[in-house]
């Protein structure tokens, strides 16, 4: 196999949604409750729900643009890659970087559902979250069904309406959601605590796939104010251990064996410790500790890993040497586009480097068999897989032109004469933050 042979799915990726959102969904009250696409004082977007003002850019959409300018000051939408808000543009994006598919998380809806969850009106938050699976899935999804993988978010305040909601988006060929990898950062219970038996049951009966984002529980920290934001940048892969941990300990799961459990933007590289570590704590301690009765008989932790759970990366030459230790069938790429670690529009070279030792066919299932497989695509049944290769994609982006020309719009600061730039820390980035809540 060569690079240009590669037939690539890019597991985690993510909209930044358009006006346009619940046009074609909601009329009447629905509608004029309905999250609101605004533009602040400054010129700037950003989206208005119930009360509350949230931005929808920043580093979640600068692919495209000059590195100089990668920030986290909001910018409007037509300050972005039109690729970014628009699926047939993301289709261009996706051909000229190689990409045959792609599941995309939310932004403004959050990437766990967050904005409906956290919505103090339920009644109205239920309508909307499903107005807005329904968009994703028929318009954003269904405009290239063959180019997407849909993905469903869920009202985690109502376990009954989640198993519905479940039902309902597997019924319209949607066979993943997602929720956060720890629950109770936000205020829900615990995942031990049995209030998602319903979610658990609905998802194994549908065999859904449950996507556990990177950042939406547990975060990496800050070690101080003072802290290079790259420190945090670099370690956010490894906090996925500490959800990983917990969930691999889940007792739904010797019930569910069949549930699959699918750790998105969380690189590879960190599993065979992980593995290696939970076995020796489980062998050392379950006397004690009882955990016996997590696990069926004769299993250890790392097996329930192996059995249930996929994980994905950008570039990890590491875990791709070790392989072995991971599981070839349960590894999955991925770009993040449209946000700053994304390798467009060379995440096949970056890829073919890292994984050209390995066999044909355990290329062909990091790069699209498993994820066909965790989330029940049948991409080949949509278009022929010789029109899906990198090279055939990057071709058809080469003759519709498709521009990966870098934007500029003068957003990097300007030095003084004799100045060098600082680097951005951690405090940084919280004023940030906190000044763009407040131009909101």
């Amino acid at each position: 196999m060569q690079m240009n042979d590669m037939v690539i799915i890019s597991v985690d990726d993510h909209i930044t949604e358009p006006p346009t959102v619940f046009d074609n969904q909601l009329s009447g009250e629905a509608y004029a409750t309905a999250p609101k696409h605004k533009q602040g004082r400054d010129g700037r977007d950003y989206w208005e729900y119930q009360g509350k003002k949230l931005r929808n850019v920043a580093l979640n959409s600068v692919t495209g643009r000059v590195r100089e300018e990668y920030g986290f000051e909001p910018t409007s939408l037509d300050q972005l890659r039109k690729g970014c808000w628009d699926v047939d543009a993301r289709v261009d994006d996706m051909n000229v970087n190689g990409i045959a598919a792609s599941l995309n998380f939310p932004s403004v809806a959050g990437i766990d559902g967050g904005l409906f969850i956290k919505a103090e009106d339920k009644k109205q938050a239920l309508v909307h979250l499903r107005a807005y699976n329904d968009w994703h899935v028929d318009e954003w999804c269904g405009k290239h069904p063959a180019r997407f993988i849909p993905l469903g978010i869920l009202p985690m305040w109502d376990m009954d309406e989640t198993a519905k909601e479940i039902r309902r988006l597997a019924d319209k060929g949607c066979f993943a959601i997602t929720m956060s990898e720890n629950p109770t950062v936000g205020g829900m219970p615990g995942i031990h605590t049995g209030y998602y038996e319903p979610l658990f049951k609905a998802a194994a009966d549908c065999e859904t796939a449950i996507c556990l984002h990177i950042g939406t529980g547990n975060v990496s920290p800050y070690c101080s104010p003072e802290s290079p934001v790259e420190a945090n940048i670099t370690t956010m892969p490894m906090a996925v251990a500490f959800g990983a941990a917990d969930w691999m300990n889940l007792e739904a799961l010797r019930r569910y064996p069949d549930l699959k459990i699918c750790f998105s933007e969380s690189g590879i590289g960190w599993i065979p410790y992980l593995l290696e570590r939970s076995d020796y704590s489980h062998d050392q301690h379950h006397v004690w500790t009882h955990s016996k009765q997590y696990l069926d008989p004769g299993m250890r932790p790392s097996d329930v890993f192996r059995r249930q759970f996929y994980s994905c990366f950008i570039d990890d030459a590491y875990g791709l040497r070790n392989l072995d230790l991971i599981g070839e069938d349960k590894v999955m790429y991925e770009v993040d586009y449209p946000h700053s670690d994304a390798p467009w529009p060379n995440a096949p070279e970056v890829l073919w480097k890292s994984a050209q030792h390995l066999t044909d066919s355990q290329i062909d299932k990091i790069t699209h068999l498993n994820a066909m497989k965790a989330y029940k695509f049948p991409m080949f049944d949509r278009m022929a897989k010789e029109e899906l290769t990198v090279g055939a994609l990057r071709a058809k982006a080469k003759a519709a032109g498709v521009d990966t020309t870098l934007i500029s719009t003068g957003g990097a600061a300007p030095l003084a004469e004799g100045e060098t730039p600082r680097p951005v820390v951690a405090k940084d980035v919280i004023e940030m933050y906190t000044k763009h809540a407040a131009a909101a």
